[in-house]
């Protein structure tokens, strides 16, 4: 590791903010071995790259030409003590370095293992048509019209009984149910009659309608924010009509694949309503080996948003025919032989394809990706209009088994094998081979076989990385992306999947506990919390470092508590932070960050070296820790770099903080106050407006 490197000062961020920009819209197209699976907050590929190729290069480096050459990091061992979805190991794997991969959550270290370890092409697809011919004819048999057609989505909608006078009120807050994602240019939509439910088409800016059977349609559903109005007036609020349990569910039409290769919208018949009872009594039949959702909601940040609405078991976020489809197919991948790469593979995809298929699912419309999946908001939102997807799927499916075979593993086999990179020669970005290994490490389970193995590895494990089996001083770089201090918690969302695979077992040693939920966990909405637990990882990174090495980790955080206790915690296990860059976050249309009071675009990527090397803060003094936060800012903003007043604010607290704390400075509110009010006048400064 160079003494001074280019991620301490003449780190890219310009360059690597525009290639970020461009993998941020197609995250699954750019880098899609880390995007098998959901995870949450997923990092930008290109970003991680360019700070490995920077922290391994001097500096005064073309640290550019660094992030588009070549590299062989052959003998470098990269950390990654919160691993999430795989970013910082596939990268390393890319540079030629071997990756140690540790999340406390099991759905990420399966997340983990797709991203790194090879699948054979060949086994990949055998295993999939033995799959395929065990379950496919069953699942699309509950997904057919009378006449035999596909159905692609069936449509349903929440009902409840008025409080009042009993009347049963159908949870519609529009008649329009199907619409084109550029209603303007193409007005055409469906409707439905809330009345009769009958189904027709008109515009999506109709004003009154009349269905079939005579009766007046007009704009406004039921619904009207949180409160429903049933056919004789009465207002009631509707999470208070639940009664304990969650809304009955009522199909009313289906979307079908008619033999011209179009697609037509239909009200639902009574042969559509036998079909669903029949799974209904399919699904009290299934043998007690068959898999299916297991488990309780325990309380939380995020479950509670469904534990209000009544949903207690993971098995109430699917309807009967989704648990007998779901399990079919899951119970032919848990039987398929062996424990091999590719029977995982499939294992992961069947996760993956369950945010397609729940009643938290809705519709998005035509001309896009007809599902919107259930995480869409990060949230565990009900849906008061579903809807049910064929979970096997067609060519004309949107979230299904088949589609997301050939859009997500074979896509990962294919980057693996031959990488893509998104590089800026100056004339553009274009995407490039040849300056990546190819990906396919060897996977141990402990340190012992880890450093046994001759080439590509990885070390990939479930667990705490505040415990490690690392030696002191065995890894060279340290490269992150802590959990944020917010609501929005990974564990608890992740239990969702967790529900269905601890009964797959998709490879020896994944947990069969009843909820990913762990000790030890960092993420936190108590700042006290957070940074109790954040220590004691940081305390570990710096006993396995060797000496000389960096730790360097995205972060961003809209409560200026989250940045006090993440560099206080800094100091208490021994770093000093060396810098703070800024650079282009995870998503710019993310809901937390577009939606938040001052949006925000960028990262901080923090670069920390041991105090027990002799580190000390770069800065003399706050006056110059400012104007090098301002200085870097400013580069991004001339560089047509989007700079929002978050982006400013968190990047000036986390070097004005950093900067105090080196100097033993308590970090009270006061001080934090006067880090802010300098934040606030930055603002005004390089966006020319006050704060909010």
């Amino acid at each position: 590791m160079p003494q001074r490197t280019s991620l301490e000062s003449n780190f890219p961020a310009a360059m690597l903010s525009g290639v970020g920009t461009k993998e941020s819209w197609r995250k699954e197209v750019h880098r899609p071995a880390t995007s098998t699976h959901k995870w949450w907050a997923k990092r930008l590929g290109t970003v991680f790259r360019g700070i490995i190729t920077s922290a391994t290069t001097p500096d005064g480096a073309d640290a550019v030409g660094a992030y588009g050459s070549p590299l062989d990091l052959a003998g470098a061992i990269v950390l990654d003590p919160f691993s999430g979805s795989g970013v910082t190991g596939v990268e390393a794997l890319k540079l030629g370095a071997k990756a140690v991969c540790f999340d406390i959550n099991p759905v990420a270290t399966l997340v983990q293992r797709q991203a790194v370890q090879p699948w054979d092409l060949g086994s990949l697809e055998a295993a999939y048509k033995e799959v395929e011919s065990s379950c496919r004819a069953e699942v699309d048999r509950l997904h057919r019209t009378e006449d035999g057609r596909t159905v692609l989505y069936y449509f349903w909608v929440a009902t409840l009984g008025c409080p009042e006078c009993s009347e049963e009120v159908r949870l519609f807050d529009s008649p329009v149910f199907s619409k084109n994602a550029y209603p303007k240019r193409v007005p055409k939509a469906q409707i439905v009659c809330p009345e009769c439910l009958s189904v027709k088409e008109s515009r999506y800016d109709f004003v009154t309608e009349k269905c079939a059977r005579g009766h007046v349609i007009t704009q406004r559903g039921a619904v009207r924010g949180q409160f429903a109005t049933c056919g004789n007036g009465h207002s009631f609020k509707v999470l208070g009509a639940l009664n304990g349990s969650p809304p009955a569910y009522e199909m009313y039409a289906k979307m079908v694949a008619d033999s011209d290769g179009s697609k037509s919208y239909e009200a639902i018949t009574a042969w559509d309503r036998e079909l669903y009872d029949e799974c209904v009594v399919a699904l009290a039949g299934l043998s007690q080996s068959a898999v299916l959702p297991r488990g309780r909601l325990a309380p939380g940040n995020n479950t509670d948003q469904a534990l209000k609405w009544n949903f207690r078991e993971w098995r109430d976020f699917f309807n009967a025919r989704q648990l007998v489809s779901l399990s079919l197919i899951a119970t032919a991948i848990r039987d398929l032989a062996g424990s091999a790469p590719e029977r995982e593979a499939l294992c992961a995809l069947f996760s993956g394809t369950l945010e397609f298929n729940n009643l938290f699912t809705s519709f998005k419309g035509e001309g896009t990706g007809a599902v919107r999946h259930m995480f869409s908001h990060h949230i565990l939102k009900p849906e008061r209009t579903p809807l049910e997807a064929h979970p096997w799927g067609t060519p004309q499916s949107s979230g299904a088994f088949s589609t997301l075979f050939k859009s997500r593993l074979r896509r990962a086999h294919e980057y693996k094998t031959k990488p893509v990179d998104l590089v800026d020669r100056g004339a553009g970005i274009e995407r490039i081979s040849g300056v990546s290994q190819p990906v396919g490490a060897s996977i141990a389970d402990s340190w012992e076989s880890f450093v046994s193995i001759e080439g590509q590895a990885a070390y990939v494990a479930t667990r705490n990385s505040a415990q490690t089996d690392i030696p002191d001083g065995s890894v060279d770089l340290v490269v992150t992306d802590p959990p944020y201090m917010d609501n929005v918690h990974y564990a608890e969302l992740a239990d969702f999947f967790h529900a269905w695979l601890q009964h797959m077992h998709p490879y020896i040693g994944y947990s069969d506990a009843t909820t990913t939920r762990r000790v030890g966990e960092v993420q936190h909405a108590d700042p006290v919390e957070f940074g109790k637990a954040i220590e004691a990882v940081w305390t570990e990174s710096a006993r396995v470092l060797k000496p000389g090495g960096l730790l360097a980790f995205t972060f961003h955080q809209a409560r200026i508590s989250g940045w006090v206790q993440l560099v206080e915690s800094l100091h208490r296990s021994g770093w000093i932070v060396m810098a703070v860059q800024p650079v282009k976050g995870e998503m710019t249309t993310s809901v937390v960050k577009a939606g938040a009071r001052e949006p925000s675009n960028l990262d901080s990527v923090v670069v920390c070296r041991r105090a027990v090397d002799g580190a000390t803060n770069p800065n003399s003094s706050v006056e110059e820790a400012l104007a090098t936060a301002t200085r870097e800012l400013t580069d991004l903003r001339d560089a047509q770099v989007d700079v929002g007043a978050g982006d400013v604010r968190s990047v000036v607290r986390g070097a004005l903080l950093a900067y105090l704390a080196s100097t033993g400075v308590d970090l009270d509110e006061s001080v934090a106050a006067q880090v802010d009010s300098l934040a606030s006048k930055s603002i005004e400064k390089l966006l020319g407006a006050g704060p909010g």
